[in-house]
């Protein structure tokens, strides 16, 4: 058994499902799950609509173009089954129902419900085009086999009552005449039924774990580059494609900010030995990036991240006390509390500063969580540059013209948080 995950990009239009489709007619007769994100750009849409929803503010016209969109796929693919169209139209309806209903307590509860939609509504569309073109495939609703805690738009696993639901699949695909198992990425359900979500970018952590309960081959996350490369090419030009990576580095790389991977992904497929493979479905007969034990990095060449809108967070005694590890205790429970996560962290005896995504709302609430015992001030619009494996000539090169306010090196890896000078600097 495999399992495939197609993300937002390979599904957006109509063209794109048609290619779908031809690679997965390579692998006919091969019990494959099928993990497939929301299409496209729309768990961003999804996202205004949830804001606006919270807001008070008008989401109509985010709404028709949620259901605009889907149609015109579904129009070009040349319309699906009676079921499939109606299980669609009640995911449309259960939208329009969830953005009449109150506003809950909770952020992360209306998130989740909300956008998860969009998995709930793509799926549909592709195994429902998948049967239409012969194959034999079923839909498959996520939830019922991934079961989290309660903490919504970053929910853990539970992995004992998962592993519980693994006959689900194993059901379908090895006592029906069901080949392929096509079913959602990013989405879960806690134990008292309520919908989460795994995280922003999670359906490669989804693919992931349902490799992990099935005792999966292999693993393949399809993207819209040639493999994994040595750094992001939409920052850097001339990146290299790395043939073969090890489940050590790809974490490092992941934890990092490397986007190619989400960094919880490789934890499962570690723990059962499971290759993954990330290849192009634009060129899906390359042999892309293995991922596996034991592998050296080949080739063997620097690998540069890059962040972009971080934050330098410097926290600091007012009684000009030392750092100590209560200090730290009463900070990290700080940080998480308001669901911050560190992309670098740096420590003197005065002071204790982190580098972080720019979330201003849990910036707020951690300043006001600290105010009674800490002095906290922070600097923005800064850039993090992690390079892996690093050469300090090209290190020299990518912080020419900038300020940097934090630098760590070890013997692998040089970060660096800066901020561009300006011209009168």
């Amino acid at each position: 058994m495999k399992v495939f995950k197609f993300g937002g990009a390979s599904v957006k239009s109509a063209d794109a499902v048609r290619n779908i489709v031809d690679i997965l007619r390579k692998f006919e007769h091969t019990k494959i799950i099928i993990v497939v994100s929301a299409m496209g750009k729309m768990t961003n849409l999804l996202e205004k609509a949830v804001e606006a929803h919270r807001n008070g503010s008008p989401y109509d016209s985010v709404v028709a173009e949620f259901r605009h969109y889907h149609s015109e796929i579904i129009h070009e693919l040349g319309g699906l089954s009676q079921d499939v169209q109606s299980r669609i139209d009640g995911f449309m309806e259960e939208l329009d129902q969830l953005l009449s209903l109150p506003v809950a307590s909770d952020y992360g509860m209306d998130y989740d419900r909300i956008v998860s939609i969009g998995e709930l509504v793509s799926t549909s569309i592709i195994e429902g085009f998948l049967k239409s073109s012969g194959f034999r495939s079923e839909w498959l609703d996520v939830r019922n086999v991934i079961v989290t805690d309660q903490k919504h738009q970053n929910a853990d696993v539970n992995w004992t009552r998962s592993s519980a639901n693994a006959d689900i699949m194993h059901h379908h695909l090895n006592e029906g005449d069901t080949d392929m198992l096509v079913t959602q990425g990013f989405i879960g359900r806690s134990a008292l039924g309520n919908t989460t979500t795994l995280g922003r970018e999670g359906s490669d952590f989804s693919a992931a774990i349902l490799a992990y309960l099935c005792d999966a081959e292999d693993v393949t996350i399809w993207k819209d580059v040639p493999g994994m490369l040595n750094a992001d090419p939409k920052w850097f030009n001339n990146t290299i494609k790395l043939e073969e990576v090890s489940y050590r580095e790809t974490i490092e790389l992941s934890y990092y900010g490397a986007s190619v991977i989400h960094p919880k992904t490789i934890k499962p497929l570690q723990n059962k030995n499971i290759p993954l493979y990330v290849k192009s479905f634009l060129h899906p007969e390359d042999p892309g990036t293995s991922i596996r034990d034991g592998a050296t990095c080949v080739p063997e060449v620097p690998s540069y991240i890059f962040k972009a809108d971080q934050v330098l967070i410097s926290i600091s005694p007012k009684d000009f006390s030392f750092i100590v590890e209560q200090s730290l205790s009463e900070i990290f429970q700080a940080i998480s509390d308001c669901g911050m996560k560190i992309n670098l962290m740096q420590n003197s005896a005065l002071s204790f500063s982190i580098v972080v995504d720019n979330q201003p709302a849990r910036r707020q609430q951690l300043m006001e969580l600290l105010s009674g015992s800490f002095s906290v001030r922070y600097n923005e619009g800064l850039k993090l540059l992690t390079i892996r494996h690093y050469d300090k000539k090209i290190a020299d090169s990518l912080t020419q013209g900038n300020e940097i306010l934090v630098e760590q090196r070890s013997r692998h890896t040089w970060r660096i948080a800066m901020r561009e000078l300006s011209k009168s600097e």
